[in-house]
């Protein structure tokens, strides 16, 4: 596949989508930044690899994803919730349980099936409305709803299936213990 014409419509196509579903992770604008310019830098470096035309969103995704799980590893630390912090109730522990938290959220959106990633992803992370994705997706609205609600379903069971999540009375992740050692590092 040539792509070396292509890739200013690539960025053109794509580069909003991402900087949100970075920024989504992240939260800081400074990190996400830095991992949406190596995410191009990739996609650049790597755009002849790619086979097949029809997965270049998923291709791009999956580069963005491997990058911002590169981010926590490498020890970097943000705010998931700005209310909390101005709050005074994020501590280094805390912020440190959210981050596995999310961590291991988006290693397992991988691993569910392509069309519930999309789905979550274009929902949950880009914020497209559930009527849009399923215009997008060749879905009744129903349908659309139904598979969103399943992928939910999909990533709640995984996450619980490998770790103990302990919450406060308002639902915030306060704890995690490993069930197994699929998660937290």
């Amino acid at each position: 596949m040539d792509t070396s014409g292509d890739f200013e419509n690539i960025w053109n196509e794509f580069n909003s989508g991402l900087k949100t579903f970075i920024l989504s992770r992240v939260r800081n604008d400074a990190d996400a930044e830095d991992i949406l310019h190596s995410t191009w830098l990739k996609i650049h470096d790597n755009i002849h690899t790619l086979k097949d035309r029809s997965k270049i969103k998923s291709w791009i995704y999956q580069i963005a994803r491997n990058l911002i799980i590169d981010h926590f590893r490498a020890g970097s630390r943000y705010v998931l919730n700005p209310e909390i912090a101005t709050a005074g109730r994020m501590n280094s522990s805390f912020s440190r349980i959210m981050d596995t938290a999310v961590e291991d959220m988006i290693r397992m959106m991988d691993e569910m099936p392509p069309e519930y990633c999309e789905a979550l992803c274009l929902t949950e992370i880009e914020g497209m409305s559930q009527k849009q994705y399923a215009e997008k997706a060749g879905l009744s609205y129903s349908g659309a709803k139904s598979r969103i609600q399943r992928a939910r379903i999909i990533l709640k069971d995984m996450l619980l299936r490998c770790c103990h999540y302990h919450f406060d009375r308002y639902g915030t992740v306060i704890d995690i213990q490993p069930k197994c050692c699929c998660c937290v590092k």
